[in-house]
């Protein structure tokens, strides 16, 4: 059997990890946000539009999510 003690001491490596996280999910939101900005736009233009970019309806997506 095996124990887990937390000492006091952690704490500051444990609130700049919390921090880190929090930080790390808001860009990763703000990413999928511009992700899904950028699908919209392509999503709206026409097919002829699309083509002038090198890019058909399927490839929506993927350019979307490289930002292409």
């Amino acid at each position: 059997m095996s124990t887990v003690s937390l000492s006091r001491h952690s704490s500051p490596d444990f609130f700049s990890r919390v921090v880190e996280s929090v930080a790390a999910f808001f860009e990763a939101v703000g990413e999928g946000r511009r992700i899904a900005q950028r699908y919209e736009a392509l999503s709206r233009l026409s097919d002829v539009a699309l083509a002038r970019r090198g890019l058909t309806r399927q490839d929506i997506a993927r350019a979307a999510v490289t930002g292409r």
